[in-house]
């Protein structure tokens, strides 16, 4: 985004000026405007990168309606930001909530954050639906109370905005892992030409009702199922309506330059933008590789291909437990797996692909996590397992009195695949490089928790309650590794040109009114992985759509989370 001649007079701590225009176009504001809130006396951070001012900001209605020296202009409500930071809202890369919201609209671990815009659909996304995927989604639905009555993405973003409400923005992609389930199923084979047509189709239809574009989530079936050539095509659709491309990348570990090539190749075959989503070097034998891994998304950049990247600041990730098996285990679906995995031969030899350290068909993230000492139950579907939630899979099966792996197993047929876990397989210098360099932005990779409601009621991963402030105290306070204006960078306008809203991710006057205001000298991450369920500290005011989510560092009764639709729109503002 291009700045004015005057913002750039402010961030080099000029003498300060009033920086007015009206919202939506209008005859700007004057210094006799009446503001709904007056923002005053804040470290002003503006999202470009820009060095700090201090300032204030005028908000009318949903918007931004003056930033500058506004002091004694009348307003209906007064925030003294006095040693605080003022900043764009935080954008979510891969905010996850898109059920969770119907769930608790306060999205409060997100909110309690910063974070005002979540970007979701990573490969499976909320929508389109059929029969047959809200069957197979309905023992979750069931649990939390959320009823299933919707089936495209339009009746979803219908939804949002007429009966859920939320505290927070909520885009998504298109899941192409979702969409070939749709058409598909889970089997592993190519799609014939008539279940492509039809893909492109929901595609396209996704796209004109408001997706930001296409994604993939390469990992896990039925994803991984899908060829190249497969994800060029629903890649095309998508970039003719002005789409991007986000993706789990094929390989985070040995065959991670491999991985990087076909996102290369699909960004260039498909002329669309790129995102790989929670960069990463995975397993011990790939630590050290991170600086290679972004020498190579510079020189895929210099040939012209627009890739980036975003991670989440932690050594540890988490997915479900099924995918502790080999992916010929997992092909098909539920019952398939199921089938296998009671099956004794079978299971012996699901036991032996875990345990191989030369795989090539999958990722072994059990042998890659070092097996069951790496791997920790995070949050199980089922109450009655709870008890192992917090426990790795070792001490699992010492309680079973089994070995670790029929643990997995046991486990996988008992919750009905609904497990998930914490696995740790990253490098602190690896997460610092990735973090320090200008091309990757920040995504949590959960959906919203609280810490009271049925959303509590499980453990999770600690980034799902603080990775911004953990950047924030950790990472730009206490070790200086990037500057609080570049972190803001990229939690901000960075990520907002990479999935084109234009309207958020810079405080600048007729921009929405998505505003975090903080404590550069408290915030910080409480969650930890052995007690996560704890809300980060040092976020003192929120705004969404120009009403304050947050106040004083408690959750308020304003619900004003909006449905943010895509480039292709047709329907909705």
């Amino acid at each position: 985004m291009r700045r004015s001649s005057l913002v750039s007079a402010l961030a080099a701590a000029t003498a300060p000026a009033l920086f007015a225009c009206g919202p939506g176009g209008q005859a700007p504001q004057t210094r006799t405007t009446r503001f709904d809130v007056l923002i005053t006396n804040g470290r002003i951070v503006d999202g470009t990168g820009s060095p700090w001012f201090r300032g204030d900001i005028g908000l009318v209605g949903d918007r931004i309606a003056a930033v500058g020296a506004l002091g004694g202009a009348p307003a209906a409500a007064t925030v003294d930001a006095t040693n605080l930071v003022v900043a764009p809202g935080f954008i979510d890369l891969l905010g996850q909530s898109e059920f969770n919201v119907l769930v608790d609209g306060r999205a409060a671990s997100k909110i309690l954050q910063g974070v005002t815009t979540e970007v979701t659909g990573e490969g499976s996304s909320i929508a389109p639906v059929n029969d047959r995927l809200i069957q197979e989604a309905s023992a979750n639905a069931t649990y939390f109370g959320v009823a299933q009555d919707w089936r495209t993405l339009g009746d979803y973003f219908k939804r949002l905005e007429e009966r859920s409400r939320t505290t927070i923005n909520v885009a998504t992609l298109v899941g192409a892992g979702g969409i070939r389930n749709y058409v598909i199923g889970k089997d592993d084979r190519p799609a014939t030409r008539a279940e492509l047509d039809r893909m492109k189709q929901l595609v396209a239809e996704a796209m004109e009702q408001g997706a930001l574009g296409l994604s993939t989530s390469l990992q896990y079936v039925p994803d991984r199922f899908a060829s190249t050539d497969e994800i060029v095509e629903l890649a095309k659709v998508a970039a003719r309506s002005g789409g991007v491309y986000f993706t789990h990348q094929r390989s985070e570990s040995a065959r991670i330059f491999e991985s990087l090539d076909e996102v290369f190749a699909i960004a260039e075959r498909a002329n669309i933008p790129a995102e790989i989503w929670h960069l990463k070097t995975a397993y011990k034998a790939n630590f050290g590789r991170m600086p290679e891994v972004l020498r190579r998304i510079e020189a895929a950049r210099a040939r012209g291909l627009d890739v980036t990247a975003n991670q989440y600041p932690y050594t540890r990730a988490s997915n479900g437990l099924d995918s502790c098996l080999p992916l010929w285990a997992r092909e098909g679906g539920l019952e398939k797996t199921v089938a296998r995995l009671t099956d004794p031969a079978t299971r012996e030899r699901i036991k032996k692909d875990m345990d191989d350290p030369n795989a090539t068909t999958w990722e072994n993230q059990w042998y890659g996590a070092n097996g069951g000492d790496g791997v920790m139950v995070s949050t199980v579907l089922d109450p009655a397992l709870r008890k192992y939630e917090g426990m790795t899979l070792t001490a699992i099966g010492k309680a079973m009195g089994k070995d670790p792996r029929d643990a997995v197993i046991e486990l996988v047929i008992a919750d009905r695949g609904e497990t998930s876990v914490v696995t740790a397989i990253m490098d602190e210098r690896d997460v610092r490089t990735a973090l320090a360099h200008p091309l990757v932005g920040i995504g949590t990779d959960s959906g919203a928790k609280a810490e009271d409601g049925k959303l509590s009621e499980s453990k999770s991963h600690p980034r799902a309650w603080g990775s911004f402030p953990r950047i924030l105290g950790r990472y730009v306070r206490d070790e200086h590794l990037l500057t609080l204006e570049e972190a803001i960078r990229k939690m901000t306008s960075k990520a907002a040109a990479r999935v084109q809203l234009k309207d958020r991710g810079v405080l600048r006057p007729g921009l929405m009114a998505d505003i975090t205001v903080f404590d550069p000298a408290t915030i910080r991450d409480v969650s930890t992985f052995d007690d996560p369920t704890h809300y980060s500290l040092g976020v003192k005011h929120v705004f969404v759509n120009g009403r304050r989510v947050v106040s004083d560092g408690r959750i308020t009764s304003e619900r004003p989370g909006r449905p943010l639709r895509g480039p292709g729109t047709r329907a909705g503002p």
